[in-house]
């Protein structure tokens, strides 16, 4: 499954070359700000825990630019009418995430007394990752009607490929008998059944697949409001510097982002 969505992400990185390029030409673009709350789904706390899916929660800021199609900025006209000029934009962004993370659900409960207990709790961490990709956005609605108000809403779901900068930080507060306290380097701060290697916050860099689904909300001739929520699935299991080896560790880190942002258009 990785492998192909590693094609699909070359795939997609051709293509916005090629649009990319072809956008020079005199096509109109678009800015925009985003921001909204992060769920980072990691190794850290119990798969599928609804405690820990709230828990792990942080912040996304980025800045996006579009390309539209539809409209040439060079001649003040609209461009060829075809379907995709009126139904696709291309979506470029750098975007930044940070997520404080924390083993919490029931093997962390007060109840649970034992050593592996108290490294659980107290072993934290943040994910925090840079982003810089290109997202292809289908509008099901024309997006010339959108922009002469023949309608507010704008429904749109886009697929897109992104490069991730990832440098995670690991904390432990846990006392292991050796007056090494913090030490994140002693495996026997953290929880003993992992394997040793299990916690790395070395920085690194991996792709991820990115796809969205959201609406723009037309507030002036050259301004839109956007609500998007996104689905992020990096290629790499490293990316919250946490890596075990237990069963239920099936997929690489993932996170989902509800961003709210504003769109100006450039005339």
């Amino acid at each position: 499954m990785t492998l192909n969505l590693k094609r699909l992400a070359l795939t997609l990185c051709v293509f916005a070359f090629c649009q990319t390029s072809q956008a020079q030409l005199g096509f109109s673009h678009e800015i925009g700000v985003i921001t909204g709350p992060v769920q980072f789904r990691s190794d850290f706390g119990s798969r599928e825990n609804e405690r820990t899916n709230f828990g792990n929660s942080g912040i996304g800021i980025g800045l996006v630019h579009y390309i539209n199609f539809s409209y040439r900025a060079d001649c003040n006209c609209y461009t060829t009418d075809t379907y995709f000029n009126d139904h696709f934009k291309l979506r470029n962004e750098i975007s930044w995430n940070k997520t404080k993370l924390e083993h919490l659900g029931r093997w962390t409960q007060p109840d649970r007394t034992s050593d592996n207990a108290d490294r659980l709790r107290g072993h934290t961490g943040y994910a925090k990752n840079l982003d810089i990709g290109t997202q292809l956005e289908f509008f099901p609605l024309s997006i010339r009607s959108f922009q002469a108000y023949g309608y507010r809403i704008a429904p749109f779901v886009s697929l897109g490929v992104h490069y991730t900068s990832f440098n995670p930080e690991v904390i432990t507060t846990y006392d292991n008998g050796s007056n090494d306290v913090g030490n994140i380097g002693d495996p026997n701060n953290f929880y003993s059944i992992w394997a040793p290697g299990s916690v790395d916050p070395a920085p690194g860099s991996t792709w991820s697949m990115v796809t969205s689904a959201g609406f723009r909300y037309k507030i002036g001739p050259l301004s839109d409001l956007m609500l998007d929520l996104r689905w992020q699935y990096y290629f790499d299991d490293w990316v919250d510097g946490l890596n075990h080896d237990l069963v239920y560790n099936k997929h690489n880190d993932w996170l989902l982002w509800l961003n709210v942002g504003y769109i100006y258009y450039l005339d």
